[in-house]
């Protein structure tokens, strides 16, 4: 991002380094995982607040270039990633408790609802793409809103001096492209284990008697304990391969398990329950065998 930065003002260089550094590592994280989603939601909430705290006056830009730039570019490229961070909380949340096929059609549905909003706008994201200036001054000038253009009027409602007639539409350029790509990819990893399950389906036939009896809550428990140990493959295995063996192995569905383990943090007592109801099964089964 240097470049885009580069004679806007002195100050924004190295907010927005910082910035850059810091997402680029969560972006090579685990975005299946709510608390890294988070990370990189509050870490592009604080820059922006940052920036918007610089950015009191609109005589604070020495020229209208400069002006231009950064909400054409810079603003855009961090609210495009609050967007994207929290539209994929959002699908870990509320993406189905179900089948594999019930699980493509959702991811599916999600990036047509992509394209039809592309669609509806496809001539500003024409402009975007082909790196288009000839009403820049129009769409990235503060205090600019001509009413023969689509206008976002949102920000007469947020805060009108941190904002221009379009940025915000520009930041939903940027977060089309990372959704579209975070749903791509996970399409292709829903068609291939569905692949997978149907290959290896007769095998499964040798796990039918193998049942989990407690709820999958307490599996749930179970897997992130042993995953935050390193007891499978020294930690270095994704817990979301950890419940496709279990879904495998106990014929079960742990789909939701985010949703499921966010639900065990926020427990107000017995954080840790399942565990240490095993604790003490097991404390209670030396026991007995001691004294025989």
């Amino acid at each position: 991002m240097k470049i885009f930065y580069k004679g806007i003002m002195q100050e924004i260089g190295p907010i927005l380094d910082s910035y850059t550094k810091q997402v680029a590592t969560i972006k090579k994280s685990n975005l299946h995982d709510i608390e890294i989603l988070n990370e990189g939601l509050h870490l592009s909430i604080d820059t922006l607040n940052q920036f918007r705290k610089l950015l009191r006056t609109k005589k604070y830009f020495s020229t209208i270039d400069k002006e231009i730039l950064f909400f054409k570019v810079v603003k855009p490229y961090i609210n495009g990633r609050i967007k994207f961070f929290s539209k994929v909380r959002r699908f870990l949340f509320e993406r189905p408790n179900a089948d594999i096929v019930q699980q493509i059609t959702y991811v599916s549905y999600l990036i047509d609802k992509l394209e039809k909003h592309k669609l509806r706008n496809l001539e500003f994201f024409q402009y975007m793409k082909q790196s288009n200036t000839l009403l820049d001054h129009i769409y990235f000038v503060r205090g600019v809103d001509r009413l023969d253009f689509p206008v976002d009027t949102s920000h007469y409602y947020t805060d009108p001096e941190f904002s221009t007639s379009h940025d915000n539409l520009a930041a939903q350029v940027v977060s089309y492209e990372l959704l579209t790509n975070y749903y791509q990819r996970e399409l292709l990893y829903l068609r291939k284990l569905k692949e997978s399950i149907a290959l290896e389906e007769p095998k499964a036939y040798s796990f039918n008697k193998v049942s989990w009896t407690a709820s999958k809550t307490d599996l749930v428990e179970l897997l992130y304990a042993l995953h935050s140990a390193g007891a499978i493959k020294n930690g270095q295995v994704e817990i979301s391969k950890m419940a496709e063996a279990c879904n495998n192995l106990f014929d079960i569905n742990l789909n939701n398990f985010y949703k499921t383990y966010s639900e065990i943090k926020n427990r107000e007592k017995d954080t840790t329950k399942f565990l240490d109801h095993l604790k003490q099964c097991l404390l209670n089964r030396i026991e007995q065998d001691d004294s025989q």
